[in-house]
């Protein structure tokens, strides 16, 4: 069997910046431990599987090298490069079973705009000792949703420089931990840390965009932000917050396309 693997920089209209994933089109599913298997070997952060349904939509899955991930934002991003190249096509509509109906559009720019369900976070009752154990530096609030805990920073400059501790922060499973604070360049920053279900911090992470944003429009009271991931390689995205949505918008570029061989 051979299936054809793109890897594309998400989050970056430049290559080596944004967050990389790896997209492979499928025409009926592989099992899952194929798929598993076959992600640890690509050994970046997220590889998408796409399947196209009847009714010309797509359903998609996300895998780490360690998983299979319920919602990833930047390897979705990458999937509608690929298949708005691929068929020629300005939307994609892609289903996951996590989290419902995810729209894509390709912009005249050649961004995309992702569509999600807005995901805002709220007041953690009990914030655990092994979180404030896995930060350098104690943050002001700590918030959480479905996906991670919400460490909210006094200061730029505090999220810039935090250290983590990975074991302490490993303990948090199945949560993960995103640090945020108000910028001056941009309307916030963020960065991401997700020891127990992929790497010690992802590089760019679109899906944690759905609760930052709307926790920054209530901050900020404005629906439309720029926000900034301070990773290694670092990436852009503009979020439009609605009311049950939150819309990012970035760009992507190819960085290969190839075979694999099964």
């Amino acid at each position: 069997m051979k299936l054809t693997i793109h890897q594309i920089d998400a989050f970056s209209s430049e290559l080596f910046k944004g967050n990389y994933a790896a997209v492979i089109p499928l025409e009926s599913w592989l099992s899952d431990d194929l798929m598993l298997n076959i992600a640890a070997e690509n050994n970046v952060s997220e590889t998408a599987f796409t399947c196209q349904l009847a009714d010309g939509s797509f359903a998609i899955r996300w895998f780490s090298p360690l998983m299979e991930i319920d919602f990833c934002g930047h390897a979705t991003l990458a999937a509608a490069y690929v298949l708005c190249e691929q068929h020629n096509i300005a939307q994609v509509c892609f289903s996951a079973e996590a989290v419902g109906k995810l729209i894509v559009n390709k912009k005249n720019d050649g961004s995309f705009a992702m569509t999600f369900p807005k995901q805002p976070p709220e007041g953690a009752e009990h914030i655990p000792d092994a979180l404030l154990a896995g930060l350098s530096i104690q943050p002001v609030k700590v918030l959480k949703n479905r996906q991670a805990y919400f460490a909210i920073y006094e200061s730029a400059k505090q999220v810039e420089s935090l250290i983590t501790d990975s074991a302490q922060l490993k303990k948090l499973a199945p949560l993960d931990v995103v640090a945020t604070a108000a910028s001056v360049e941009y309307d916030f920053i963020s960065r991401y840390f997700w020891p127990a279900s992929g790497g010690d911090e992802d590089f760019v992470t679109g899906s944690i965009h759905t609760g930052l944003a709307p926790y920054w429009a209530e901050q900020f009271g404005k629906n439309s932000l720029s926000a900034y991931q301070a990773s290694q390689r670092g990436g852009k995205l503009y979020c439009e917050v609605g009311d049950t949505t939150v819309t990012l918008t970035g760009h992507a570029v190819r960085y290969l396309k190839g075979t694999i061989y099964l």
